[in-house]
């Protein structure tokens, strides 16, 4: 596997309850071994650049390191082995990945888990602990506050299969026997040569701003439509119209 491959990618959601609403966006999204993260020329860090502060919290450590710690806690030691994360780059100092995925490997190569880190518009991220079946298949109850415009209960049903050439990843919320939601990511891999990140950057550009921007814009179309406000967005944020997150909307 290339050390570094970047995804042509499209991110849909549908929501399937009153008021309904879908959408899909193209962009672009890095696939990285956390030991060997990409070294660009110059003149392009500015424009894709990884930095430990924006996973797994604040704190001193690399994303390796903060991510062996927060899998110690739960009993798993990978031993080295090779860990894989799809997420967006620091553009311009910015960056807000909805969902952060790492593919964690034991030290012969086997699969030990798939952790899915998830942000929201209120500063807020929680780390979900995935064990997939051999088609990629995964469940986690939902623990996360992600959208005002969804209730907190229901389970998140995920096919995360580890990217190669292509990108499919979705997840489907369960709730009382209904699927409130459904959001997919679809991507087709690319090289991560300068030339290829300059054109990438080109066709696709500021990422992590027009990802936060376009979330605004879809909770402040559900508000507009009326939509019921089923969740209480945290205290200090609630200014914040239309706040959602990577899992809801």
């Amino acid at each position: 596997m290339v050390t570094a491959a970047l995804y042509d990618a499209t991110v849909a959601h549908v929501r399937r309850i009153e008021p309904p609403l879908s959408f899909a966006h193209r962009l672009h999204l890095w696939l990285v071994d956390v030991d060997d993260l990409p070294r660009l020329p110059r003149w392009l860090r500015p424009f894709a650049r990884f930095d430990a502060r924006d996973h797994f919290g604040p704190g001193p450590g690399t994303i390796r390191q903060k991510l062996d710690a927060w899998l110690a806690a739960r009993g798993i030691d990978l031993a080295g082995g090779r860990v894989v994360m799809l997420a967006s780059a620091r553009v311009l100092g910015y960056v807000f990945n909805p969902i952060t995925l790492y593919w964690c490997h034991r030290p012969d190569g086997e699969p030990a888990c798939v952790v899915a880190e998830v942000h929201n518009t209120y500063r807020g991220r929680h780390a979900y602990l995935l064990f997939p079946d051999a088609e990629g298949r995964a469940t986690a109850a939902k623990e996360f506050f992600v959208s005002p415009f969804q209730t907190g209960d229901g389970e998140y049903r995920m096919s995360v299969p580890e990217p190669d050439s292509l990108l499919a990843v979705s997840v489907v919320l369960h709730q009382a026997g209904s699927t409130p939601l459904a959001a997919t990511l679809r991507g087709v891999r690319r090289a991560a040569g300068p030339g290829q990140v300059a054109r990438m950057l080109l066709a696709r550009p500021f990422v992590p701003q027009r990802v936060t921007a376009l979330i605004r814009k879809h909770g402040a179309v559900l508000w507009l439509r009326r939509a019921p406000m089923a969740a209480v967005a945290p205290a200090d944020r609630l200014g914040e119209l239309g706040g959602c997150g990577g899992l809801d909307g």
